[in-house]
């Protein structure tokens, strides 16, 4: 069981990290590693998701598991609009058939049109998170 201390530190690492991620992102496109930019885009979401919901006390052992707590707490509820959930179900499958399935070909095609729903999504889950604890006077994050 993680402190409050512990949980806002951690939270604030995947912000980081996600944002980092996201960094690598938009490198590895101008690089035209389509593959690559596929799984940094989807670690960048699944960072910032992971951060949602380990601020609100959610854990999952799997990628999938996170897909459905994303779902059942925060799309089902209207906090996240469906469109964002719809998206980042997709993206998790292009990243794994890209990682995995060998008959797979990822292109620019596939990339380009993603990002601007990749930014709002981390912008969005972002927004959430700092305003939830905002809206609590814990400036923290």
């Amino acid at each position: 069981m993680l402190t409050d201390s512990e949980r806002k530190a951690l939270v604030l690492n995947k912000i980081s990290r996600s944002r980092e991620t996201w960094s690598e992102t938009e490198g590895i496109i101008e690089g035209g590693y389509w593959y690559a930019a596929a799984n940094r885009m989807y670690y960048a979401c699944y960072y910032m998701t992971s951060a949602l919901l380990l601020k609100d006390g959610h854990s999952a052992r799997t990628h999938s598991g996170v897909i459905a707590l994303l779902g059942q707490y925060y799309v089902k509820t209207g906090i996240i609009p469906p469109e964002l959930g719809k998206f980042y179900s997709q993206l998790f499958e292009l990243r794994q058939s890209g990682d995995y399935d060998d008959w797979k070909v990822v292109t620019e095609s596939d990339i380009i049109p993603l990002l601007p729903s990749a930014k709002q999504f981390l912008d969005t889950l972002e927004r959430i998170i700092r305003r939830e604890e905002s809206n609590r006077k814990i400036t923290s994050y």
